[in-house]
């Protein structure tokens, strides 16, 4: 029976806690200052998709378009405590990025300006590239409050410019001015602009400040007042209801294409803009108190990501070239060495051509029958699908179930399917109420065994079938011919196809079926232990952890004695240091690579029971998605997962602890120094002996 007295944090603030991590990657002057404004660069982003998509449901509550747990004042006062948080958090961004990253460009010899007044050397320069390469582009508009106005887009920034006719006797009165409003033409000019070298510097401009030096020219007849960026989030979340098999691509291709004229979510401003022209703003453009964020005074800072490095290579993190797998590497066939044993990958210490050359060598190999594969976000011209569409054209019967409701790859994943289909591959979209997660690729081949005349082999991942992600994504995946596997794979696609299907899985964890109810055995039977007098020890690591059912478990299990340690990069909705949770440690790790793999293991009185999932324990993983969880049990592999758990749990640099306040707590400990991803590709460094 649930225990009243249980907390949990909520779920966005948590996720603002870890954004907050991220940021503090770029404080790390360990690390190499591209390195750094890269951190700055993902924490932008991050949060851009946080207020499209998350805040978005909060207005909706407001506008109660929607049904939500919590009531309409409920929903305004954590849209207050978001945007405080945010505003606190982007204090911090440009204190790092004005007083620790410019700093550091400029004991490198690269200055970026942070103002439209250009040293005497620029001028003729900036002018002629305005004059040139941005003028042409521009297209301003006036803003007539109470008439119609611009559509302000979705994410890009815009200029606003308070004028004054010349003619005018110039009076600090802003009821005699004029605004206007510009967009920065983002996809005909780069953010960044690299001037003139002088004097041993690099100098580098924004774009933002070009136009600015040169707005005189854009408004002849006017004095320049004030000019102020801005930028709009719009809501870009959208559901379905009674989904049509037979229109759904459809559907939700209008739904896409309306993300960009969704309701504001945020209205950030240059913090320095004054009261006239804010308030001018917000009632021509009717932005709610709600949705307005003070920032700095260059938005889009996602854009950092392009900043030039003139310098190279010595600024920037060195990330060591993907290990080879032995097994792999001597033998021309993946699927012969998959008859002999399993294959287990770590993504991206490991390369990952080995799944690209499983699925290719299955496409042209002549006793290959059937290929199967999911997909829910691929790279932009995937190897995956080239791998699929030859296999096709090859002969075999090649089908592909494709999750159209990826949020933000829908188009790409549409467009994708539409490249198979013309090459002959077998289409399956999206389930009505259910997204397809689970990462699974079956191949069926003829084999020359008369006992077993057709063979089956399975790649089960964590991660995605994308080549580029895997480059920067922290994942594990599984190679197999396990009879035992195929037998239940075969099963999940028979349920993916619309097929009869049996539901008894044997060995895979599928959600909808068996998942759910294993977790909660598997984690009673280590409290069971702890009553009998035995050890109880649970390791979780995921990407988000939030579904009440599942935390009340572990506190149950804390409770009880369990030792859990948990590794959760994101959300994680369990408050520790409670009374009900002082069992349980949080560990949240940020580095070079995105952790992503999600990896159970329980203790079980040593026998050690270690599963890989694509699965995190969120609600709508572990109740509107189809999600698979599988064993590893071969010695050596599991043996390999549980070495890496501990080279995380022992991580004191990268690694801290998140604390029953959301802090992100540095551990300072007299242990040897410790950074879990460098030492993890030691680790499989001297395990494979390349």
């Amino acid at each position: 029976m649930k225990n009243h007295q249980y907390s949990y944090f909520k779920r966005d603030i948590s996720w603002l806690s870890f954004n907050y991590r991220v940021l503090l990657e770029a404080k790390d002057e360990r690390l190499p200052v591209y390195e750094r404004i890269k951190f700055l660069s993902i924490y932008s982003s991050n949060l851009e998709e946080f207020y499209k998509i998350r805040v978005s449901g909060y207005h909706s509550s407001l506008l109660e378009r929607i049904n939500r747990d919590e009531s309409v004042e409920e929903a305004l006062k954590t849209i207050v405590q978001i945007n405080n948080e945010v505003t606190s958090q982007e204090k911090e961004y440009y204190n790092i990025f004005n007083n620790m990253i410019l700093p550091e460009l400029k004991r490198n010899s690269i200055v970026l300006y942070q103002t439209h007044e250009v040293k005497s050397f620029h001028k003729s320069y900036v002018e002629k590239y305005f004059n040139e390469e941005v003028f042409p582009y521009l297209q301003p508009m006036i803003i007539q409050k109470d008439d119609i106005h611009s559509f302000i887009q979705d994410g890009r920034i815009y200029q606003t410019i308070s004028l004054l006719k010349k003619k005018k006797k110039i009076e600090d009165d802003p009821s005699n001015y004029t605004y206007a409003i510009m967009k920065i033409p983002y996809t005909k000019i780069p953010r960044f602009i690299e001037l003139p070298s002088y004097g041993g510097n690099y100098y580098i401009m924004f774009i933002d400040d070009v136009i600015k030096a040169n707005l005189k020219s854009v408004f002849p007849g006017y004095e320049i007042m004030d000019c102020f960026s801005i930028k709009i989030s719009r809501d870009a979340d959208f559901s379905l209801e009674d989904e049509d098999q037979k229109d759904i691509a459809e559907e939700i291709l209008k739904k896409v294409r309306k993300r960009k004229i969704g309701a504001v979510t945020r209205f950030q401003y240059d913090k320095n803009m004054p009261d006239y022209f804010l308030n001018y703003l917000c009632e021509a453009y009717e932005i709610e108190e709600e949705e307005l964020l003070p920032s700095g005074q260059y938005l889009n800072l996602s854009d950092l990501a392009q900043l030039p490095n003139p310098v190279g290579n010595a600024l920037k993190q060195q990330l060591p070239q993907p290990l080879r797998v032995p097994e792999l590497e001597s033998h021309n066939s993946v699927l012969r060495v998959l008859r002999k044993q399993d294959v287990l990958l770590h993504f991206p210490y490991q390369s990952f051509d080995y799944l690209l050359r499983f699925l290719l060598q299955a496409a042209f190999d002549p006793k290959v029958l059937e290929i199967k594969v999911t997909q829910y976000r691929v790279a932009e011209n995937s190897a995956v699908i080239n791998s699929l569409i030859s296999a096709a054209k090859n002969g075999k019967k090649v089908t592909v179930f494709v999750e159209l409701k990826a949020r933000f790859d829908e188009e790409n994943n549409y467009i994708s399917s539409e490249l198979m289909q013309q090459a002959g591959v077998k289409i399956i979209y999206s389930l009505p109420g259910l997204k397809v997660h689970a990462k699974l690729a079956y191949v069926r081949k003829r084999s020359n065994d008369p006992d077993e005349p057709i063979k089956g082999y399975a790649y089960l991942g964590t991660g995605n079938f994308n080549e580029k992600t895997a480059r920067i994504y922290s994942d594990k995946g599984l190679l197999t011919s396990n009879k035992e596997f195929i037998k239940d794979i075969d099963e999940v696609f028979r349920v993916l196809e619309g097929k009869p299907h049996m539901h008894n899985f044997k060995h895979l964890l599928v959600t909808q079926f068996n998942m759910l109810s294993e977790i909660h055995r598997m984690i009673e039977r280590e409290i069971e232990n702890v009553k009998k007098g035995s050890i109880g020890y649970i390791i979780l690591k995921m990407n988000s952890l939030e579904d009440k059912g599942m935390i009340d478990a572990l506190y149950r299990a804390s409770e009880a004695g369990v030792k859990i340690d948990l590794i959760v990069r994101g959300i994680c909705c369990l408050i520790p240091n409670q009374t009900y949770s002082k069992n349980i440690t949080v560990t949240r790790i940020v580095g070079a690579y995105l952790e992503h793999a999600r990896v159970w293991y329980f203790f079980n009185e040593g026998e050690e029971n270690v599963y890989l999932t694509s699965a995190d324990w969120m609600q709508r993983n572990l109740h509107r998605r189809i999600e698979v969880a599988f064993p590893i049990y071969t010695v050596s592999l599991k043996k390999q997962i549980i070495d890496i758990l501990r080279i995380q749990l022992a991580d004191n640099k990268s690694a801290v602890w998140v604390d029953e306040n959301l802090n992100n707590v540095f551990k300072h400990d007299n242990k040897p120094s410790v950074r879990a991803q460098k030492a993890i590709y030691e680790y499989l460094k001297r395990s494979t002996g390349k």
